[in-house]
């Protein structure tokens, strides 16, 4: 629950007050302008006719805090008090056009936001102090500013775009509140679109290993686009874990008592979550930025035809105003490797079909991202309308897979199917998996593992499909619903 505190007169005051009054969560009301605490009571409002600048006034806990007096040296006392008392709290200060440098530079010292409630724009800037998801921008401010070592914010291994794009969004977060950070990833960026992706736009990413990472090193460590470590990234699992900012569905619950947590999986893309993030706290995101994470958007909704919702829409239109249009087209028309070629030449050859389901192995791996692109390409096979595609190195046999079939989740039917031996998770309709080669015993001749992994993926992908429940609708259309 939000729980507010104005600090400030009616005359600067009053417009935010009225904005809130009605909002979820509490407001408690601060001032030693009298008519305003009668007014305040009389509409319900808990006010205390004080000085501001009075901690001893104060409640106990405020997420939010609003500084709001007409008097400029005023006002920056009361703020400086605020900001003492609640150092995690979003602290939002009302403009003042008189005011001299020294209250300027008072302020800039002590408050996130500053406000203009007799603007246009009053109702968008003051969604932190109103809306219900001012809470989530609170929570996430809460987490951030009181840590004392750097920020990690860390992708899942080979990160896809949506991923590279959410964790420098945050570590701008983190910038702007004072922190220190940085963007991990563990593993490579093999798939061209991504390279080129990083390169175009020199994005700063840093490439680890889990020799050279020490999760003690930081105040915390974040994780984007994906919610566990230990799981699609190589952290140790059991990792304490700060932050979580994702979209896909989680099929067990995450105890979000120790740090923030922000899953919602009927957005289309982690970078759109980031965009709502970055808009609340009056953000604009530089040229690289909002390339990064308007392409973020588009890949991980398939052009907005996969999983989109109507805030995919709204930050693609705010970050078009901002992103480099022909960069994105330069990174969607990469030069394509032999090695891609290669795998998807094998996953087409080798390829099994059962009814409207495809499965194949590629063999020995390369290119993981490969893995993903042929999926694609063969989804597109006429009467297919469920593929996976996986290969293996020594130790992981990866697996991707792609569905446009309304009656199959493919993310509930690759844990289903795959659950029991590795990780697997996904999208209803684009999941993947990871299995460790250690289930299939030891097997010499690599001939002989990629029929035996062909065999045991493939057999036990068909079986859960073939298994999964379903109802029938009046247009005898079978939906899938994962079990219970």
């Amino acid at each position: 629950m939000m729980r507010r505190l104005v600090l400030g007169d009616r005359a600067a005051g009053g417009a935010v007050t009225d904005h809130i009054a009605d909002q979820p969560g509490t407001l408690y009301v601060v001032t030693d302008d009298r008519g305003w605490v009668t007014t305040l009571r009389e509409d319900g409002i808990r006010a205390v006719e004080a000085d501001p600048t009075d901690v001893s006034n104060y409640p106990d806990i405020a997420d939010t805090v609003v500084v709001a007096a007409t008097d400029p040296e005023r006002h920056g006392r009361i703020a400086m008090r605020a900001r003492e008392v609640f150092p995690e709290a979003t602290l939002l200060s009302t403009t003042h056009d008189t005011a001299g440098e020294s209250h300027g530079q008072q302020l800039d010292a002590v408050a996130d936001r500053y406000i203009d409630p007799d603007a246009e724009m009053a109702d968008r800037l003051l969604a932190v102090a109103g809306e219900p998801h001012g809470d989530r921008i609170a929570r996430l401010l809460s987490a951030i500013r009181p840590l004392s070592a750097p920020l990690a914010v860390v992708t899942h291994d080979n990160p896809d775009p949506d991923a590279i794009a959410s964790a420098l969004a945050l570590t701008r977060i983190a910038e702007w509140a004072g922190v220190d950070s940085e963007a991990y990833y563990f593993g490579e960026i093999t798939h061209q679109e991504n390279r080129a992706l990083v390169n175009l736009l020199s994005l700063p990413l840093t490439a680890t290993s889990t020799e050279s990472f020490s999760p003690d090193e930081f105040g915390a460590i974040a994780l984007v686009d994906h919610a566990r470590p230990g799981v699609n990234d190589s952290l140790p699992p059991g990792t304490p874990v700060g932050l979580v900012v994702d979209h896909h569905p989680q099929r067990q619950p995450i105890d979000e008592r120790e740090g923030f947590l922000d899953i919602r999986p009927d957005i289309g893309s982690t970078s759109t979550i980031m965009v709502e993030y970055l808009r609340q706290l009056g953000l604009t995101p530089d040229e690289s930025l909002a390339t990064a994470l308007l392409y973020g958007i588009q890949t991980d909704t398939d052009q907005f035809t996969r999983g989109v919702s109507d805030a995919d829409f709204t930050a693609a239109a705010f970050l078009s105003d901002h992103a480099a249009e022909d960069a994105i087209a330069r990174i969607d028309s990469p030069d394509v490797s032999s090695s891609v070629l290669d795998t998807l030449a094998t996953a087409i050859e080798d390829r099994e079909v059962r009814g409207s389901a495809l499965a194949s192995c590629v063999g020995q791996l390369g290119d993981r991202d490969a893995l993903s692109q042929a999926a694609d390409e063969l989804l597109d096979m006429e009467g297919i309308e469920t593929v996976i595609v996986f290969g293996y190195t020594e130790e992981t046999i990866y697996v991707s897979g792609r569905t446009r079939s309304s009656a199959v989740d493919l993310g509930e039917t690759l844990r289903d199917a795959l659950g029991q031996i590795g990780g697997a998770g996904g999208h209803a309709n684009m999941a993947g998996a990871q299995v460790p080669m250690g289930v299939l015993d030891t097997v010499e001749e690599w001939e002989t593992l990629s029929i035996v992994v062909h065999d045991t993926i493939a057999g036990r992908f068909f079986e859960a499909l073939d298994s999964a429940p379903q109802i029938q609708l009046d247009s005898d259309v079978p939906l899938r619903f994962p079990p219970d």
